[in-house]
């Protein structure tokens, strides 16, 4: 599995480090391209409610390469305190979709998936 890479800011960030209890977690394969990971959320550090996080700023964006980003803000919906920047990358790279996510509050993660009905790299060996 190839992990997002951690960007300082997730890592010591600019976003809010008190509003989560783990920073960054290790998410396995599930890519949250909307909604937040609640059970990682503590409340929020500025007013200490600890309502689900409103998104906010979104943006999705395509590169050179064919990649689109999709960036949103967490941010609470009684102070507009900001918890955390969560970016969500897609790609088609040799037929494969490819996914990755990566957010102080929703953690870090990476799939692929074939776009053929079978994925080859599940077949049974012949021998």
């Amino acid at each position: 599995r190839i992990w997002p890479r951690l960007s300082p800011e997730v890592i010591r960030g600019s976003m809010c480090k008190d509003c989560v209890k783990t920073p960054a977690p290790d998410r396995g394969t599930m890519c949250l391209e909307g909604g937040c990971y609640f059970l990682n959320f503590k409340g929020c550090a500025g007013c200490h409610r600890m309502d689900t996080p409103k998104s906010t700023e979104s943006t999705t964006a395509r590169n050179d390469e064919d990649e689109e980003e999709t960036t949103f803000i967490h941010q609470c919906k009684h102070c507009d305190h900001e918890i955390a920047k969560h970016t969500h990358t897609f790609k088609v790279e040799e037929g494969f979709q490819e996914y990755t996510m990566v957010c102080r509050l929703c953690g870090r993660s990476a799939d692929s998936v074939s776009v053929l009905p079978d994925d080859p790299r599940r077949a049974a060996p012949l021998f």
